[in-house]
């Protein structure tokens, strides 16, 4: 155990010295974070980093946290395959997850070995929640022999369940390297729709879906494109297909931030979680972004406040049942041993 001051709320005031410590910080994100906004969240990030650093802490923050968050206290930032396998990489014996809970479960699940822990455990995903291990183990009933690919965008109990997982990013080279001619992609319905119109295999899928991602319609895009007619639009392969098939490229989160970060179009629209906008703001000063705000609620409930509170306190824990574990870990390392 360590020992260390713990401050309370009404001990965090926004002083000039907490604003010399943090200037720094506000430099990546003044773009799109209010000087009022900021005095707010500056003495919150200034106690959480020297929580982190007394503690050996890491926080690791998905590409959906809000900018305070992702340019200002996390120690990695990506997709969720991305934060598990740093996960496993760090030499910290504590994480924090800045992120829904599938994502604490996956990190535990690759570092079973480490702390895990959540700010907030109401953090769920619609799309983990559509499907459970028993659904999966009824889908090899019905379909013996069919191989079962799942998007890591589900529980240790489903994972565990499956013959591999996938990303968004991978799930086509998942499903070409196997030698079956029909494979079941689960839970996502348009993942799965948008991979069956890249593959001559016969995809089946289950009716799960991103509460954020199906809101989106073509119609949006087309309003957003007579709008401003030399916007890039960029969409997540969470959406519908009709959708896809009205954006400029469709790819992960990381295949979107590594496109504006590459090509810096002069203007962009990202058809995925709105926050996402503000992170890439920051770091792609000339890019102009269009909004269309869509943000995932359980998201927002990782907080500052609420990291914090996680680290002072070590809350919430994730823990994985080790058989379960060790099964979904399989899952996890046969899709990363297919050459990308």
């Amino acid at each position: 155990m360590f020992d260390t001051i713990i401050r309370t709320d009404t001990d965090l005031q926004y002083t000039p010295a907490v604003a010399r410590e943090t200037a720094p910080l506000y430099e990546r994100v003044k773009k799109v974070v209010s000087e009022l906004d900021w005095s707010v969240h500056a003495p919150y990030i200034l106690e959480i980093n020297r929580l982190k650093r007394d503690m050996g802490a890491v926080i690791l923050a998905h590409n959906y946290m809000t900018p305070e968050i992702f340019h200002c206290v996390s120690d990695f930032a990506g997709d969720s395959l991305q934060l598990a396998q740093q996960a496993a990489k760090t030499d910290a014996d504590l994480i924090v997850q800045a992120g829904v809970h599938f994502m604490a479960e996956t990190s535990k699940i690759l570092s079973p070995n480490k702390t895990v822990l959540i700010p907030d455990m109401r953090a769920g995903c619609s799309l983990a929640a559509s499907i459970t291990g028993a659904d999966v183990r009824l889908l090899r009933e019905k379909y013996p022999g069919v191989p079962i690919v799942t998007y890591v965008n589900t529980s240790a109990d489903v994972k565990a369940e499956s013959d591999v997982c996938c990303t968004s990013s991978n799930a086509l080279k998942i499903v070409e390297s196997l030698p079956q001619d029909e494979v079941l992609m689960i839970p996502d319905k348009y993942l799965a729709r948008n991979i069956a119109k890249q593959t001559k295999k016969k995809i089946l899928t289950w009716e799960g879906a991103c509460e954020v991602h199906e809101k989106f319609t073509p119609n949006d895009i087309k309003k957003m494109r007579k709008a401003w007619p030399d916007a890039v639009v960029l969409g997540h392969p969470e959406c519908p297909p009709e959708v896809i098939a009205e954006c400029d490229f469709a790819g992960s989160t990381k295949a979107m931030a590594d496109y504006v970060t590459d090509k810096q179009p002069r203007k962009v629209v990202l058809i995925t979680e709105c926050s996402m906008s503000d992170n890439l703001q920051a770091s792609n000063p000339d890019v102009q972004f269009v909004r269309p705000c869509n943000l995932c609620p359980h998201m927002q409930r990782i907080t500052l406040p609420a990291i914090l509170k996680s680290l002072q306190t070590r809350t919430t824990e994730v823990h994985v049942d080790p058989a379960v574990a060790d099964r979904a870990r399989a899952a996890v390392e046969r899709m990363l041993a297919v050459k990308i």
